[in-house]
C-alpha cells in the first residue's frame, strides 16, 4: 500500500549525496558560457595575459638595450670615461584592473515550461559572446593605441603605422603585410608569434582573387575549401569582424555614442589622454579609429566599397591583467519566479611594447 514516501525519487539534476536538485543543470549552463567565450574570442592568444590573486594592478618591467665596444688592452672596463659600461634604461608599465564587466539574463520559470527546446543553452551562448566581444574590442583598441604610442625608452622604437595602403585588392593586401614584416624586423620585434588581424572582407580577398600571390591549394599559404589563409610573410592571419566594429566607430576622441565606448568603469587610459572625472571622451580604450576605414564611391554603375585597415604585431605589444577570470553565478528568485544568470570577469588592458605593433591605415 502506498504511504506517500517519495524520498527515493530520481532527480536528474541532483549530485549524489547533495541537496541541490539543480546543481548539474547550472554547471551545464556555466560550461556553455565558457565554451562560447572561447570559440568567439580571437585576441586571447595574441597578447600577454597575467593573472593576479589580489590587488588592483600589475607591473610589467620594461628594459632598454645594451651596447658593445671592442676592448683596448689595459683599459679599465668599469671607468665611465672608457665607454665600456652599458647604461641600460629601465621603465615599467602599470595595467590596472577595470571594474567587473557583466553580462546577464533572467529566465522566467513559466517561459521554460512553455518552451519545447532548451532555451538556457541559447542564452548561455549569447552571454559568452557578449563578454568575448567586449574583450576583443578592448584589446584591439589597445593594440591600435600601441601603434600610436611613443617609445618606452631612449633608443627603442615607437609604435608604427603604414599609411596609404590599398587593402581593396589582394596584391595591395600582400604588399601591406610584407610592409608589416619589414617594419617589425626594423624594430627588432620577435619573429615568433607575429599576427595580423583583418576584417572579413579584407581576409577573403586573399582567397577569391585569381591573381593572389600565395599558394591557395597546398596549404602552405591557404586552403580554398576551408576558406583559410595560413600566413603571409611569416605573419599569421586572423579574421575578426570586431576590427570592422572598431573602424566603424570612427573618431571617438571627442564623443561617445554607444555602450561600447563608455568609459564608466574603465581604469586604464591606453591613449594617454587626461582623465577628468571619468568624463573626458578619448580616455580608457577610446581614440580616433577613422584611419582604419575608408568609404569609396566608385564611378558609374559600380557600387561603393568600404576599405578596412589591418592591425598587426606580436604578443609582447599589449598585455591584460586578470583578477577574476570568466565566472558564472545563478540564483532562482522565488519572488520573481525565475532564474537570474550572470557571467562576469574583471580584467584590464594596456600597452607594453609599442615597437611590437603596426597599424596599416587606409585613410
Amino acid at each position: 500500500m502506498a504511504n506517500g514516501d517519495f524520498t527515493g525519487l530520481s532527480r536528474s539534476g541532483l549530485i549524489q549525496g547533495g541537496s541541490d536538485n539543480d546543481a548539474l543543470f547550472l554547471k551545464v549552463f556555466s560550461g556553455e558560457i565558457l565554451t562560447s567565450f572561447s570559440e568567439t574570442n580571437v585576441m586571447k592568444d595574441l597578447h600577454m595575459l597575467r593573472t593576479i590573486s589580489s590587488g588592483k594592478s600589475a607591473q610589467f618591467p620594461v628594459s632598454g638595450i645594451a651596447t658593445a665596444k671592442y676592448h683596448n688592452v689595459g683599459e679599465n672596463i668599469v671607468e665611465s670615461d672608457a665607454g665600456y659600461l652599458s647604461s641600460i634604461g629601465m621603465n615599467e608599465k602599470i595595467i590596472t584592473i577595470d571594474d567587473v564587466l557583466v553580462s546577464s539574463t533572467f529566465i522566467a520559470n513559466i517561459d521554460e515550461l512553455k518552451q519545447h527546446y532548451d532555451v538556457r543553452s541559447i542564452y548561455a551562448a549569447e552571454l559568452g559572446k557578449a563578454l568575448a566581444k567586449r574583450f576583443d574590442i578592448a584589446t584591439m583598441k589597445t593594440l591600435y593605441a600601441a601603434t600610436q604610442a611613443d617609445a618606452n625608452l631612449t633608443n627603442t622604437p615607437a609604435g608604427s603605422s603604414i599609411t596609404g595602403a590599398d587593402t581593396n585588392t589582394a596584391a595591395g593586401i600582400i604588399d601591406a603585410l610584407y610592409g608589416v614584416a619589414e617594419t617589425l624586423d626594423s624594430n627588432d620585434a620577435p619573429e615568433e608569434g607575429r599576427f595580423a588581424i583583418l576584417a572579413p572582407a579584407t581576409y577573403y580577398k586573399l582567397l577569391t582573387s585569381d591573381n593572389v600571390a600565395i599558394n591557395k591549394d597546398t596549404g602552405s599559404g591557404g586552403n580554398v575549401n576551408a576558406g583559410t589563409v595560413a600566413s603571409v610573410a611569416g605573419i599569421r592571419l586572423v579574421k575578426s569582424n570586431h576590427l570592422k566594429d572598431i573602424a566603424d566607430l570612427g573618431d571617438k576622441s571627442s564623443a561617445a555614442t554607444s555602450v561600447e565606448d563608455s568609459e564608466t568603469g574603465v581604469n586604464n587610459d591606453v591613449f594617454d589622454n587626461t582623465r577628468a572625472g571619468n568624463t573626458t571622451h578619448g580616455v580608457g580604450y577610446n581614440g580616433d579609429f577613422s584611419p582604419l576605414k575608408q568609404d569609396t564611391s566608385a564611378s558609374g554603375s559600380n557600387p561603393a566599397f568600404t576599405e578596412y585597415g589591418i592591425l598587426a604585431g606580436t604578443k609582447e605589444a599589449i598585455g591584460t591583467v586578470k583578477l577574476l577570470d570568466l565566472a558564472t553565478e545563478s540564483e532562482y528568485q522565488i519572488e520573481r519566479q525565475g532564474t537570474l544568470f550572470v557571467a562576469k570577469y574583471a580584467m584590464g588592458h594596456g600597452v607594453l611594447r609599442p615597437e611590437c605593433s603596426v597599424a596599416v591605415k587606409v585613410s
